[in-house]
């Protein structure tokens, strides 16, 4: 750590030493992955440029007139009355929001030229006749590159920084530098206050226990609060890729909560965070040893004819790929997907990174390890959102100092798990690259050649409106791949904000109703907004599907199935 007695020119100097080097590191999960795909995305661009200068020159002609015209507001020349600046930041883009930007003439000229350079570089990949998969690429990874350059994103050209700097003699640097290298030490960006979070303490708290565990995964039963509850038990797949608290997070932001509050039994599967001497656990092993093997306890220990299941993300792809296996079982009632692919098609941006130059090279590299790491994984959703994911917390707790506030979505972000290399192989391959899930019999798993089609359990899907991961068009098609009864939701938001949100809040609203027979953008002009939040919407739906009511249980577990720990279980405990 550069010693704070130094001068301020000596201290400022280890301080940028500190701080590449930080970037360096985190850069090398993605980042010579993403200079590679950029610099051959902009390559191709400069050859059609020297093919075809015409289609360019008209781009860059107005650029420069609009940066002539910023030169000599800069230098004082009068603008006409009224005129607006030259370029001007979106109202929803906060890292200009104070007013050293607008006031201080030269932190203006830097915004607006930053501004100028952006809408350029923009416009011009944009206006490229590359392929739409190049293409897509060169807008990923020049919006990349532009957000990073931004001059709020270095303490010199960053006037807020500065004006602390001064008022803080020098403190809010020193405790940004505290900052950065405890993050060297964590190998992440703090976006939350981690210390203020405890599983089983204020997160993951619905009473229950573990009574079931394997190699793969726990089983946790969570203790019922009402007197009565549904004979049909609900047994909730969350994602493999991320951990299952995300259900379970605060009591009043917990879906688990909620679910037992309104008479189900619940039941999660909670993914082991796995070491490479699990990096062998195929598709097949997840569905064999973690689905079908759940079904089997939870049956057991409710005495339960029929269970209902829920799904989040990969863990909806999971049961689908399971339900269609096991599609002549009647024991399953029903299935809910929360923003779930089956159609991979049109993922969003997530294909940007999926190709077979880039998933070949990372195999290769999984040969050694036998891990997908789970930081990789973090750092690719956070590139989705760099500004909001990245960059704003780079200034906020490197240049400025500061601690960020406690969130329990983000702690939960900031705790990823690892996947088997084996496991990715099959899911980055058999679904993103080859879509053949939602061709019937071109997928065989556990020895039954797959068909959606033959799933007749009613399904309730829900999207979110402004989805990155899973956009909502997409999940729409898999109304169509199903032979039974459809329910469709959209709810607002995003993939995780859309998905937690309890009615006591009173946010946002959701889409219900709309016509199944044709595209997803049919079905919003005919679908019904309503206020708040849709958990209400899909109880109803569940209890819809039948089962009576019965007596609580007075115990957990099962002879057969003993209690082996307090939720929420040791497994969910493991940090990378």
């Amino acid at each position: 750590m550069p010693d704070t007695q130094k001068t301020p020119q000596e201290f400022y100097h280890a301080l940028t030493q500190q701080y590449q080097d930080f970037f360096k590191g985190f850069a090398s999960h993605q980042g010579l992955e993403m200079l590679t795909q950029f610099t051959h995305a902009w390559e191709a661009w400069l050859q059609q440029t020297q093919k075809d200068p015409n289609a360019w020159s008209d781009l860059l002609l107005q650029y420069q007139q609009n940066h002539v015209k910023l030169w000599l507001s800069l230098w004082g020349f009068p603008a006409k009355e009224g005129e607006a600046p030259v370029i001007a930041a979106k109202p929803t883009d906060r890292r200009f929001s104070a007013k050293e930007w607008q006031e201080n003439p030269v932190f203006d000229y830097l915004k607006q030229s930053y501004l100028l350079a952006a809408e350029f570089l923009t416009k011009a990949a944009e206006a490229t006749s590359l392929d739409e998969e190049n293409k897509k690429k060169l807008k990923f990874y020049t919006r990349y590159y532009i957000d990073a350059m931004s001059p709020s994103n270095f303490a010199l050209t960053n006037p807020e920084v500065m004006q602390l700097a001064l008022e803080t003699r020098g403190q809010s640097l020193v405790d940004g530098l505290k900052n950065l290298l405890a993050d060297l030490e964590k190998g992440h960006i703090s976006m939350t206050d981690e210390s203020v979070f405890e599983l089983g303490k204020n997160l993951a708290t619905t009473p229950g226990a573990v009574v079931y565990q394997n190699e793969l995964f726990q089983l946790i039963q969570y203790r019922p609060t009402t007197e009565t509850v549904l004979d049909r038990p609900l047994l909730i797949v969350p994602p493999c890729i991320n951990k299952y608290y995300i259900l379970d997070l605060k009591e009043e932001n917990s879906l688990v909560k909620y679910a037992v509050e309104q008479g189900n039994t619940v039941f999660m599967i909670s993914w082991v965070n796995p070491d490479k001497e699990l990096g062998n656990y195929s598709w097949e092993d997840y569905l064999t040893q973690g689905i079908f093997k759940a079904f089997e306890v939870v049956k057991h220990i409710t005495h339960a004819e029929k269970i209902n299941t829920a799904s989040w993300c990969i863990g909806g792809t999971l049961l689908a790929s399971a339900l269609a296996v096991k599609h002549t079982d009647p024991s399953i009632a029903s299935a809910t997907y929360f923003t779930t692919l089956l159609d991979f098609s049109e993922p969003g941006e997530l294909g940007i990174f999926i190709d077979e130059v880039q998933i070949a090279r990372r195999e290769s590299q999984l040969k050694y390890t036998q891990l997908l790491s789970g930081k990789d994984l973090a750092l690719t959703f956070s590139m989705l959102r760099a500004n909001d994911l990245i960059w704003s917390y780079v200034v906020q707790n490197y240049l400025k100092g500061q601690t960020p506030p406690p969130f329990d979505i983000l702690y939960w972000n900031s705790d990823p798990t690892n996947l088997p290399a084996k496991m990715y192989s099959d899911y980055i391959r058999n679904m993103y690259m080859d879509n053949q899930l939602i061709q019937p019999n071109a997928l065989t798993l556990c020895g039954v050649p797959v068909n959606l089609r033959n799933i007749k359990v009613p399904s309730y899907f829900v999207s979110t409106l402004e989805d990155h991961i899973a956009p909502w068009r997409t999940t729409f098609t898999s109304v169509k791949l199903f032979n039974g009864p459809i329910e469709f939701v959209l709810g607002a938001s995003g993939h995780i904000a859309g998905v937690i949100n309890p009615p006591a809040k009173k946010k946002r609203n959701y889409w219900i109703n709309g016509q199944l027979t044709q595209d997803a953008d049919h079905w919003f002009s005919t679908a019904q907004s309503q206020p708040g939040s849709w958990w209400p919407h899909w109880q109803h739906w569940l209890k819809s599907q039948g089962g009576a009511a019965t007596p609580a249980p007075k115990t957990l577990g099962h002879a057969d199935y003993p209690i082996l720990e307090p939720a929420p279980g040791s497994y969910v405990k493991k940090r990378i």
